[in-house]
């Protein structure tokens, strides 16, 4: 990945390490003995700037508490009260069962390759390394896949951004109004705001943004559960079990919502006690216990409050004409739009650090905001063409989360456990091939069921 970014960068913040150098060391695979795995990696990472278990803990939250819970009452709806509320904690329970074999597995190959931290594309490109003869080859080309997924995954939730914030702009602008003006005219309308938070190439200029973004999401969501459990009622509206045929569109919002792979291993990398992050109980146990009762619950009174009218996400449900709930559609608008650059951050890096070399070093800085302009023009073209958020929530959840947050990690641990590690009966090899089913399911049939969704609006509006 990038060769000029320093380690002291990385510790600064836990978004850094997409930027992680980390070399994995050359080891002689066919000598390979277990006194290896006497390494210890955690004695080797730079306790500089670390984070606690409680920081730890606060910075999966706050990644996992964005536009994914909103969407939460319209997954219930696709799936049904009673098979949605179970699904969740279910979908829950694989995304956190996921997240374990995946830091797991990076923590057998530190030691297998005398590495003191990975970061995820780091992590299976060693998986592969170090696993059997035939899919040693494939190494690079895992690390540039698992790249390429986290760039299109994090795209694909900016331009989810652009939408929800120009259909709530929407709303309240139509409401004082009294026009009818066509949503693609509001999202041309962030094109200067998308702009400048585009260029922002500095995490600690971002500060004030996340700052305000952090207030404005608390004090909406706050406002939506009263709004919520103030509502609560159960009506002949309310279906315990949808269709067959909406299924999918529920595993892919549920996916898109919960999973938050991404940036579980820089999280993890920058723990002062790495060793707390999995156990029991262990950050990410108690994390992702807090993460899947809120989703769940919102989902399930959202639901039950606006029944099948609930839209794709529950802030575009509240009454437009009360001031509580412009109130709530304006907070959560400014804060979705300053998360922006957050979210356009990861990706940026990436792809700078892959292309940076191939520039004159005289052009660097005007290349740079180059790619970034263009990035930003094509999320806020993709907005134009997608201006529907339920089957462009579940399209980015289906195709992206599916794959990055179930099939790699799957891959992965299957790979660096195959020789003798598999488990009697090799049940790890069982027990991943199930996963690999389930998120091809949710993969092919996700998307399907999104496209044509997404056919059928755009051609009605044309």
């Amino acid at each position: 990945m990038g060769k000029d970014t320093k380690d002291t960068s990385a510790s600064d913040n836990p978004m850094q390490e997409f930027n992680s150098s980390t070399k994995i060391a050359t080891i002689n695979i066919s000598n390979y003995n277990e006194k290896d795995e006497l390494y210890d990696p955690f004695e080797h990472r730079d306790k500089k700037n670390t984070n606690s278990d409680l920081g730890a803990l606060a910075h999966i939250l706050k990644c996992s508490l964005g536009t994914g819970i909103l969407a939460m009452p319209n997954a219930i709806k696709n799936g049904g009260l009673l098979f949605g509320g179970i699904g969740t904690v279910i979908i829950g329970i694989i995304c956190a069962h996921c997240v374990h074999i995946l830091v797991r597995s990076s923590h057998v190959l530190c030691k297998r390759t005398k590495t003191p931290k990975m970061t995820y594309a780091e992590t299976a490109e060693a998986a592969f390394l170090c696993g059997p003869k035939p899919v040693r080859p494939f190494a690079n080309a895992s690390r540039i896949f698992v790249k390429i997924a986290l760039c299109c995954t994090y795209i694909g939730g900016v331009c989810v951004y652009v939408v929800f914030v120009a259909t709530s702009i929407q709303q309240i602008v139509n409401h004082y109004s009294g026009a009818d003006i066509s949503l693609r005219m509001y999202i041309l309308t962030l094109i200067p705001p998308t702009l400048l938070l585009g260029q922002v190439r500095n995490l600690k200029y971002m500060v004030p943004f996340s700052m305000v973004a952090n207030i404005c999401m608390m004090v909406g969501i706050a406002i939506t559960l009263y709004y919520v459990f103030s509502g609560v009622q159960m009506s002949t509206n309310v279906k315990l079990f949808s269709s067959f045929e909406q299924l999918p569109m529920f595993f892919a919002t549920v996916l898109f919502a919960i999973e938050g792979i991404g940036v579980v291993m820089p999280v993890e990398n920058s723990m002062r006690n790495p060793t707390h992050f999995l156990g029991c109980p262990s950050v990410l146990n108690i994390t992702m216990s807090i993460v899947v009762a809120m989703y769940a619950v919102l989902g399930i009174f959202g639901y039950l409050t606006y029944g099948e009218k609930v839209q794709a996400t529950i802030t575009l449900s509240i009454p437009t004409d009360e001031i509580p709930g412009q109130a709530v559609k304006i907070l959560i608008a400014l804060a979705v739009l300053f998360t922006y650059g957050l979210q356009f951050y990861v990706p940026m890096e990436i792809m700078w650090n892959a292309i940076k070399d191939k520039c004159s070093h005289k052009f660097q800085g005007l290349c740079e905001t180059l790619m970034r302009i263009v990035m930003v023009i094509f999320s806020i073209i993709v907005g134009l063409l997608v201006p529907n958020l339920e089957p462009f929530i579940s399209l980015v959840g289906a195709v992206f989360f599916s794959v990055l947050g179930i099939s790699i990690p799957a891959i992965v641990e299957t790979i660096s456990c195959w020789e003798g590690h598999l488990g009697k009966f090799n049940w790890r090899l069982w027990k991943n091939g199930v996963l690999l089913v389930f998120s091809l399911f949710a993969l092919v049939s996700g998307s399907w069921v999104s496209i044509r969704d997404i056919i059928k609006e755009y051609t009605e509006s044309n």
